[in-house]
């Protein structure tokens, strides 16, 4: 083999190994953990992210969605962070869930997984109120199982509660309560529908695209339109839910407040 060869042999040999000396290797995302992303700005640029990608299907709040389920009670398909990851990040195969855009950093991602981890957190927390109490106004004075289901007993025409205290804090549970019309997401507008005869059905909005929408009346019948067969339509805003500051005591808002705060998953 001529000189020249040979060196030109040895020394690309030589450049390829002070390279894998040199340049250490990236890290894959599994490789890293959530708890490098754990700081308040981590998971409020979480949340940002969330609510721009994920809050259409699974909820703003990431209470649950048309598409997605709820986010603040656990979740069914993964048990660890990198898996939660992986899911954020892939998708689920043969599912609706197609995982977070392509152009998001892994970083952020693991934002969005300290975000959804600070909504599972339950903190102990002293209370006023009475939460046994509670539970009798809500059933009784408050009207609230009227509209709202605990634990497969209640009403459907508003969020199902059995595990608000997992998603919600005291001080949002109370604004919640005092102020039903300040944050109000689309998936729990009403829709006025004014038919070709005249006659009006209003009620729950339960879906609505370009061509059609559904509805659920106060007596939870459900309707479909298309719009195009209908006379007009109007989305209104504001929440179903009256102000309990005009039904309740003080006292008694404590009280319900106790026990909207009980409501989580049982610990086992």
């Amino acid at each position: 083999m001529p000189m020249r060869s040979l060196w030109t042999i040895t020394a690309t040999a030589l450049l390829a190994s002070l390279c894998l000396i040199t340049t250490p290797a990236a890290p894959r995302a599994q490789e890293l953990n959530a708890h490098e992303f754990t700081t308040p700005l981590d998971i409020r640029m979480g949340e940002r992210l969330f609510q721009q990608q994920c809050g259409r299907c699974h909820g703003i709040d990431a209470g649950g969605g048309e598409l997605g389920p709820d986010l603040t009670s656990g979740y069914r398909t993964v048990s660890t962070d990198a898996g939660l990851f992986d899911i954020i990040r892939n998708g689920l195969p043969n599912s609706q869930m197609i995982g977070i855009s392509r152009a998001s950093t892994d970083q952020s991602v693991w934002m969005v997984v300290s975000y959804l981890n600070s909504l599972n957190e339950t903190p102990d927390v002293n209370l006023p109120g009475n939460a046994t109490n509670g539970e009798q106004l809500f059933a009784g004075k408050g009207n609230c199982s009227s509209c709202h289901m605990v634990n497969g007993q209640g009403g459907r025409r508003g969020q199902d509660l059995s595990r608000v205290g997992e998603r919600r804090d005291p001080d949002e549970l109370r604004s919640d309560l005092q102020n039903p019309d300040e944050e109000v997401p689309p998936r729990w507008w009403t829709l006025r529908v004014t038919r070709q005869d005249g006659s009006v059905v209003q009620g729950l909005r339960m879906g609505e695209d370009t061509f059609s929408m559904r509805i659920m009346d106060a007596d939870e019948n459900l309707w479909s339109f298309a719009k195009d067969s209908v006379q007009s339509y109007e989305r209104i805003t504001a929440s179903t839910m009256p102000a309990t500051g005009r039904t309740l005591t003080s006292s008694e808002l404590d009280d319900l407040i106790a026990y909207l705060y009980s409501l989580r998953r049982e610990e086992s």
